[in-house]
């Protein structure tokens, strides 16, 4: 497999590409338009690249925050679905909540204003929601609890304890230990 977003043809037939070269690596041609065409796929892209990221980063990702996302909606994506990869990574190194953020000085230049806020909203909305197969928002919560809880070897009060690392009332987390049924094993 071979990419390029050059247009190899016309190249070849200027003189600036072997035509040999052209023809091996023409095989079966897939056209696919830069990010910046597509825009109802960075939703899809965020999340498949925060998964990819997160587990190796020890990150715990819950959601992106919506306006992140409306950010990333506007951005023309110079550098296509790499400098997204980029972008989405380098928020995850440097987030320390369950939510991430994308800062807007990650984008290389300024984001224009082509896309309404309303369709950056449905963006977001869309990445938002837990993918097939992901167990929802309850599993989602269910793992993220459980990760906090052996990380501080389930002392769940005090300045380190579970409930002050998740920014909850050691009360209400162990109601939401309960309802999601976290025993610790």
């Amino acid at each position: 497999m071979a990419a390029t977003n050059r247009d190899l043809q016309k190249s070849m037939h200027e003189g600036g590409f072997r035509a040999d070269l052209f023809y091996r690596l023409n095989v079966f041609p897939i056209a696919l338009p830069p990010l910046r065409e597509r825009l109802g796929d960075i939703p899809l892209l965020t999340h498949f690249f925060v998964q990819k990221h997160a587990s190796r980063l020890a990150r715990r990702i819950e959601a992106v925050d919506a306006e992140s996302l409306r950010c990333l909606a506007q951005y023309s994506w110079p550098g296509n679905i790499r400098e997204l990869e980029n972008v989405i990574e380098r928020a995850l190194i440097l987030s320390s909540t369950p939510i991430l953020r994308i800062d807007p000085d990650f984008l290389d230049i300024e984001v224009n204003n082509s896309i309404p806020p309303a369709e950056g909203a449905a963006l977001a909305s869309a990445a938002l929601s837990p993918s097939p197969g992901s167990g929802g928002l309850d599993s989602i919560q269910r793992e993220h609890i459980l990760s906090v809880l052996r990380e501080v070897h389930w002392v769940i009060e005090g300045r380190d304890g579970a409930a002050a690392r998740l920014g909850l009332k050691p009360g209400t987390l162990r109601h939401r230990m309960k309802r999601l049924e976290i025993k610790r094993t």
